[in-house]
């Protein structure tokens, strides 16, 4: 008998087949016009043989390695049963907050986890650190935390970033250029944090350029527009968008193009950037002619858009990924500037927005509704870090560093409990990093496969896949709430995150704290009847928990108005102020001036990078590595099934290059080439392409790491990238900035051994 059961990923929504306790196969779910062909690896991920099946510890730790500074992922794995490995982790969480209190554990997994909003692994671990007695979190996002920091600054809240943002409805009926910075890709509108069941962005593309928006790509690389849309591309150097805006910002002051109006009334600070635009300020006028030096964009190229943008409805797009650079607060600032001086800001389809070609769901409209989510609970011990700063965090206990205006120090971690996210994937200098992961004592793992996180713990926790539990996905990007029933029976002895700590908290003697007496079925329960009332405060009615459940989804009716945001400020600055220290859109910010960061002064500036084609460096290594989202999998899930390992290139993730690069370097396609730099080196099979610039090395994120002598012969990019913040304000950040060499690989193959368990003694 086969049995068809709903569930959800954040690669979308379907349909899986089972037979027998076994997925047979997916279908998309019904109402989703792009489906992801990312769903068609789901059984052989649950049912792989990188499941891992029981719990498991560290011989090395076990046998009583427990003082830091071990180098993970040696060494082999000893089973043992769920009661041994519960007493272990209650026993180690017990004793590192007894002796060294409760900032010294970490507990920083980054949720990708599961598109379920109850069995979200990053939520469950903090929620139970917290009801245990307080931990280390991390806050930001690796996607856009140096803009998380800066645009509360300028504009007074991250809306702008996240959502909701200015809608595709609304800049197809009102806009009639749209310049693209990082172009609109595809690839990454595959992806819905939280889950979803439409995947729009390509529809939503098309109809804009179809109804008369001309789109402008401004981007190293053509395909980030898709072939089948009519626009212009704009090759620029990568990490110089700043430069380009300054100019452009150059021609509307020169040629009297600004909304002088709006300058006056909505912004602060706008003679201090005119004078810096002009060079009264530092003696360097920031002309088309001066950007084309840096930027590789023809002089007339950039006066033309320009008076472009300075005489037609114009809206500014921005891919997040422009802010993952050095310096990256600044292009994001600049682009709030230029929409300022065009006067669109709060105006339909007009203004700025940042991430329409970064994520799925981003700007589709869409009634304004609550996500379904878990509440958290106050972590008393009131410590954290940006984001990325992890390896910072591990290498520099107690030294003090700068963050967002504030002095903070970094605690003392000597326990990492990490579940949901995979560190090795996320994280810049990866050989650095694996260093700095090694100074803790113990490092407990959730996982359900044998990922490289995984591989680097101490205790590693078998959890469920998102098909062996019910749940509820729902993403704030997306009109679809959806049930996610469980399709098989839970693989080998694996527990979901919730039972594994309840069992935890149980020993810690915070059992009730942490699940407030509630088991799944009620959570799933509270949590929707929390949302439904949220919906009913706003006048939207939508059916109980068991009609919803039985009907499998719930879909918000699409409001008839466009999103606008900063509407009520464009009509009443006084009246409807910014939540801003001016109440202003702050061109020039007095706050972050007086924290005098050299690195992130008080308005746009143009900082020439460190590693860029036009550095010094470029003269050692000659490429820029761009790390992009792959069109394959998610991040690295899915890495070792599916449509990512038939991707793979004698086993190794792609390199796109440049045919004529590939030829200059004596390599052709099919191809193994070493890329490296003073950081490392991995190995990765060559892919041709035309449509980018000179110089330009595309090596999508994912390949799980896999390392020898500090060369990743997988193919992972986060063995090369750079592992600093992007200023002392925002403290992202900033792998798109990053110059390789690259070499054809004539030595003996190693095998990639990542795909495979690790060594198991017993």
């Amino acid at each position: 008998m086969l049995d068809l059961i709903p569930n959800v990923s954040h690669w979308g929504a379907f349909t899986a087949e089972v037979r027998d306790g076994r997925i047979q196969t997916v279908r998309p779910f019904a109402d989703d016009p792009d489906p992801s062909p990312i769903i068609h690896g789901t059984a052989e991920a649950v049912h792989g043989p990188m499941r891992i099946d029981r719990p498991y510890v560290r011989k090395g730790w076990l046998n009583g390695d427990r003082a830091g500074g071990t180098l993970r992922a040696t060494g082999p794995f000893v089973p043992v049963d769920w009661d041994t490995a519960t007493r272990l982790v209650a026993g180690e969480i017990a004793r590192v907050r007894d002796t060294h209190g409760p900032a010294s554990l970490y507990g920083g997994s980054y949720g990708w986890s599961s598109a379920g909003r109850f069995h979200h692994a990053k939520t469950q671990v903090q929620r139970f650190l917290a009801a245990s007695g307080g931990f280390t979190s991390s806050i930001g996002s690796y996607s856009y935390s140096c803009a998380q920091a800066l645009l509360p600054r300028i504009v007074g809240d991250t809306d702008c970033l996240v959502s909701p943002i200015v809608d595709w409805r609304a800049i197809t009926r009102h806009a009639r250029l749209m310049l693209c910075f990082g172009g609109i890709p595809l690839r990454n509108g595959q992806i819905i944090n939280g889950g979803g069941g439409e995947h729009g962005m390509g529809p939503l593309l098309r109809n804009a350029a179809a109804s008369g928006v001309r789109i402008v790509n401004i981007s190293p690389i053509r395909e980030d527009m898709p072939d089948d849309v009519p626009s212009e591309w704009v090759p620029i150097i990568p990490g110089t968008d700043t430069a380009m805006m300054l100019a452009m910002a150059h021609v509307l002051i020169s040629e009297g193009l600004t909304n002088r109006d709006f300058l006056d009334r909505c912004t602060i600070g706008y003679d201090r950037l005119r004078a810096y635009v002009l060079g009264e300020s530092d003696g360097v006028p920031k002309t088309p002619t001066w950007a084309a030096a840096e930027t590789g964009v023809p002089a007339e190229t950039i006066q033309r858009l320009a008076r472009e943008a300075g005489g037609k409805p114009t809206f500014l797009a921005a891919c997040w990924s422009l802010q993952r650079a050095e310096r990256g607060e600044q292009p994001y600032w600049m682009t709030i500037a230029l929409a300022a001086m065009l006067g669109g800001i709060g105006k339909p389809g007009l203004g700025f927005g940042f991430g329409h070609g970064s994520s799925g769901g981003m700007g589709t409209p869409r009634t304004r509704v609550p996500s379904v989510g878990l509440p958290a609970l106050p972590n008393r011990a009131n410590s954290f870090i940006p984001v990325s700063r992890v390896t910072d965090l591990l290498e520099k206990p107690n030294q003090e560093y700068d963050y967002n205006g504030r002095r903070l120090t970094y605690p003392d971690i000597r326990l990492i409990h990490w579940a949901g996210g995979n560190p090795f994937h996320h994280h810049q200098d990866l050989n650095r990093f694996r260093r700095a992961w090694s100074r803790a004592e113990t490092i407990v793992v959730h996982e359900p496969w044998w990922t490289p996180a995984a591989r680097h713990a101490d205790i590693v926790l078998p959890a469920t896949t998102t098909l062996e539990r019910n749940d509820i996905a729902s993403s704030a990007r997306d009109r679809y709430v959806l049930a996610m029933k469980q399709v098989v029976p839970r693989q080998g002895q694996a527990r979901d995150d919730f039972a594994i700590l309840s069992d935890v908290a149980d020993a810690l003697g915070v059992r009730d704290r942490y699940t407030e007496q509630r088991d799944t079925g009620a959570w799933l329960r509270h949590m929707y009847g929390r949302w439904s009332r949220q919906c009913d405060d706003m006048g939207i009615t939508v059916p109980d928990f068991d009609r919803f459940w039985a009907e499998g989804h719930v879909e918000v009716p699409l409001t008839e108005a466009d999103f606008v945001p900063y509407a009520e400020f464009l009509a009443d600055p006084d009246g409807k102020p910014l939540n801003t220290a001016s109440g202003r859109i702050e061109l020039t910010s007095p706050t972050i001036e007086s924290f005098q960061y050299d690195d992130c002064p008080g308005h746009p500036t143009w900082f020439r990078p460190n590693e860029y084609l036009r550095s010094p460096l470029a003269a050692r290594y000659p490429f820029h590595l761009l790390s992009a989202q792959p069109t394959t999998r998610l991040h690295g899930q899915m890495d070792h099934v599916g449509v990512s390992k038939a991707s793979k290139i004698q086993g190794r993730e792609p390199l796109i290059l440049h045919e004529d690069d590939a030829a200059a370097l004596g390599v052709k396609a099919g191809d193994i080439v070493r890329v490296f730099n003073d950081r490392g080196a991995c190995l990765a099979g060559v892919q041709l392409a035309r449509d980018r610039l000179r110089g330009i090395a595309v090596l999508p994120t994912g390949a799980w790491f896999d390392p020898r002598d500090g060369m990743c012969v997988h193919g992972n990019p986060n063995v090369l990238t750079l592992d600093i913040g992007t200023s002392r304000l925002g403290q992202g950040p900033v792998a798109q900035s990053c110059l390789v060499g690259i070499e054809r690989f004539d030595g003996k193959l190693p095998d990639v051994t990542v795909h495979q368990p690790p060594p198991i003694d017993g």
